[in-house]
């Protein structure tokens, strides 16, 4: 056995060689294996979960049999993805710990979301949570939530997948385009053969592997600081790093606190109540009691993480203070994979890449499929067709949503600060799809065609409020965006409803 096992460890090392003779020397021996054994097991579990899909009621719930936890872990995954790994420490970096105040606003979204939300949602034991907009107003209203989702959806999951290929064509010496087909590649394949339950616990396995490589690295840069937590502090607090709260009445200022948690509110009630890309996972358990408390305990399970990510990014700050001869990141937005690519050891590398390459194969092309098979192809394209038709409808979904996807991170380039840009994107279209949803859940209103043209206005107006306070026309924050456009949405919905009736409207209580 040993000769066999040495030619065999040989033939490893081999193959390793080669891969990091081609990575340019980035990447050591054992950070190649890392990387390599946590996809590998993306694969596996992709494989276990999804050989037995039958129909599109496995493929987008899993048959609501995944357990609680494995849920709570997914949803803490999908909310985090590489948005967080490479845009918290990028933010903690450069600007300062005020986005905790967004916490505040997004943990009281989880428990509005919870008790008004999911309950309709199993009410109508919905597939894609839309169909609460049939049920409620009529096919025209689920239709142009579908729409909207897929708009605010495929540009916000661009801006991540841009995230997380920024971060590894940094680190592995890639330019972009070649970073960006190889995780289309492999996001197409593992997500159209393992459908939500392959999704949903790997992302459970994400969650963890984000939180061991964050703290590793935490770690990592403590004992490299000089003096320990007592000068790490002072010099982040010296240059203004620890702000927390800011409590100053300005409505042009988007990190006040009123706009700050006022934002995140809405935010949240648009990300986790009406975005299927959130909701889908919260609807693969069984009852709607056990979905409840799910979303609430990920209120505990988040704010460890986000809190983990922006240490690390006050920490490579002090690190960079303390070593002016280090080489800087040349920009603000890359400061995390610059310091794995230049600074960390052979092992912690591979950890931290793994990381960003788990977070790099999202889920959203599973939730943009469920809505469009549900809401689009089946009531609209092909109304009688087999189960199995609808599931390789479903997987080629997954082929054309990855490459659309692909495009829209590909034009991200230029953009600076990547997490406040994906808020100000969600901020657009996502009051319009809230109020709406807000609509049919605090009325008893009869709308259709009046909620498509208040969706409508809604995001022509926040478009235009964007653009006038970009150019210095209009003292208003982003955040603001997303609030004022769900009231324009909800109040314009209500006054149109008996306005512009429509043969296909129904009533609230179908």
């Amino acid at each position: 056995m040993r000769p066999a096992t040495a030619q065999s460890n040989k033939g490893v090392n081999r193959i390793t060689d080669i891969i990091a003779s081609n990575l340019g020397g980035a990447l050591g021996r054992i950070d190649i294996l890392i990387v390599a054994v946590a996809v590998l097991l993306l694969f596996v579990i992709s494989y276990v979960f999804g050989k037995e899909e039958k129909d599109t009621n496995d493929f987008f719930l899993g048959r609501r049999r995944v357990p609680s936890i494995v849920a709570c872990l997914s949803f803490v995954a999908a909310e985090i993805s590489a948005l967080t790994i490479v845009g918290f420490p990028a933010t903690a970096y450069s600007e300062n710990w005020e986005y905790v105040q967004f916490f505040i606003g997004s943990a009281a979204a989880r428990i509005v979301v919870a008790f008004l939300f999911i309950p309709v949602f199993y009410k109508y034991d919905c597939t894609s949570i839309y169909e609460f907009l049939r049920h409620r107003f009529g096919p025209a209203t689920q239709y142009a939530g579908s729409i909207f989702f897929f708009i605010t959806r495929l540009i916000a999951s661009g801006v991540r997948l841009y995230a997380a290929c920024l971060g590894v064509a940094l680190i592995m010496g890639w330019n972009l385009a070649q970073t960006l087909l190889l995780f289309t590649v492999v996001s197409i394949v593992f997500i159209a053969f393992g459908g939500v339950k392959a999704v949903v616990w790997a992302g459970a396995y994400q969650a963890l592997a984000f939180f061991v490589a964050g703290v590793a690295l935490l770690i990592y840069l403590f004992f490299h600081i000089r003096g320990g937590f007592a000068t790490a502090w002072q010099i982040a607090d010296q240059a203004g790093r620890l702000s927390f709260f800011k409590f100053d009445f300005n409505l042009n200022d988007p990190t006040t606190f009123w706009a700050g948690v006022t934002n995140a509110f809405f935010i949240g009630l648009a990300a986790f109540g009406t975005d299927q890309e959130m909701m889908q996972r919260l609807l693969t358990v069984r009852t709607r009691r056990i979905s409840q408390k799910t979303l609430v305990s990920t209120i505990v399970t988040v704010i460890p993480i986000m809190c983990l990510y922006l240490a690390i990014g006050t920490l490579l700050f002090v690190f960079y203070e303390q070593n002016p001869g280090a080489v800087q990141p040349a920009r603000a937005k890359e400061v995390l994979s610059h310091f794995v690519a230049h600074s960390l050891p052979v092992g912690l590398k591979g950890l931290l890449l793994a990381a960003i390459i788990l977070a790099s194969i999202d889920s959203p092309l599973s939730s943009l499929c469920s809505s469009f098979v549900t809401d689009i192809y089946r009531p609209l394209i092909k109304t009688d067709a087999t189960e199995r038709h609808y599931l390789l409808v479903s997987r080629a979904g997954v082929a054309g949503f990855g490459l659309i996807l692909a495009l829209i991170a590909w034009g991200c380039e230029p953009v600076k600060n990547i997490l406040w840009f994906a808020f100000k994107i969600f901020s657009l279209t996502g009051g319009a799809t809230l109020g709406v949803f807000l609509l049919g859940l605090l009325t008893k209103r009869k709308a259709n065609i009046g909620n498509i043209v208040a969706m409508v206005a809604s995001t022509i107006c926040t478009l235009a409020l964007m653009l006038l306070s970009h150019f210095g026309l209009v003292p208003l924050a982003w955040s603001w965006l997303i609030v004022i456009g769900t009231a324009i949405t909800f109040v314009l919905g209500y006054v149109l409803g008996p306005l512009m009736p429509a043969s296909e409207t129904k009533k609230s209580s179908d």
